[in-house]
């Protein structure tokens, strides 16, 4: 008895260095995938209520500043600017949880479309390396779009319509004299110059405001239609985000 115990030490050290042991035979390997698709599910599922966090959050912000601006005539129309910036920066925050949630997506689909789908109705067309993206993506986790590409595609499913409703109500704002001036005629002002005079903010003409703006909104249109909606998993099917 004595003498076993250096082979059953060295046994001990062997099972430890190799890790747990994998699965032998197909009713393991099948309670491993159920096991890891729970969990993939589950991280997906979390960073997707983060997305979801983020996108109320700036509805919150333009409804709450829209009623501010709007409810009463000398409100500054620089409410309106300040929702425009708020909405910004919440877009550039629900960018970089979209990667995250991006990365996650791609694996349980992976799973999704090659495993449980050829489980569930088998076709035989299926590649047979499909599980490489998934294992290479565990071994060393990268994303898989930029944060740009993360933007535009969240500016062109939500923030977009936000970024309308913004620029419509500051255009009420700045052409409506009865929204200026307490008291003031109820009407609308045609005058050019009169524009100019209300879109003033602080010691910043009038001009130069309206360049800032209509530069920023280019830039939001060219960020909506640029993206390319056929990138990777948006190219199957409707059901995507």
């Amino acid at each position: 008895m004595p003498g076993d115990m250096p082979t059953l030490i060295g046994t001990l050290e062997r099972s430890q260095r190799a890790g747990p042991p994998l699965p032998s035979n197909s009713a393991e390997s099948m309670n491993l995938m159920v096991h890891y698709y729970r969990g993939e599910l589950g991280r997906m599922a979390g960073w997707r209520d983060r997305i979801d966090r983020t996108s109320n959050w700036a509805i919150t912000v333009v409804a709450a500043l829209l009623s501010v601006s709007l409810s009463t005539p000398t409100s500054h129309h620089g409410v309106l600017l300040f929702a425009m910036l708020l909405i910004t920066l919440l877009l550039l925050i629900e960018a970089r949880r979209y990667r995250f949630f991006d990365v996650y997506r791609a694996r349980v689909r992976q799973l999704e479309r090659h495993y449980f789908a050829e489980f569930m109705s088998p076709q035989g067309d299926i590649a047979t390396d499909w599980a490489a993206a998934i294992a290479k993506s565990l071994r060393k986790p990268e994303f898989l779009i930029s944060y740009r590409v993360a933007a535009c595609r969240r500016l062109r499913r939500n923030y977009s319509w936000m970024y309308l409703i913004l620029l419509l109500a500051w255009g009420l704002k700045i052409s409506s004299s009865s929204m200026q001036i307490e008291g003031a005629k109820a009407d609308v002002a045609l005058s050019f110059d009169t524009i100019l005079a209300h879109a003033a903010f602080g010691p910043i003409n009038g001009a130069a405001v309206l360049g800032f703006v209509a530069v920023f909104y280019a830039a939001i249109v060219y960020g909506s239609l640029r993206v390319d909606m056929s990138d990777t998993e948006l190219a199957h099917g409707s059901v995507h985000v």
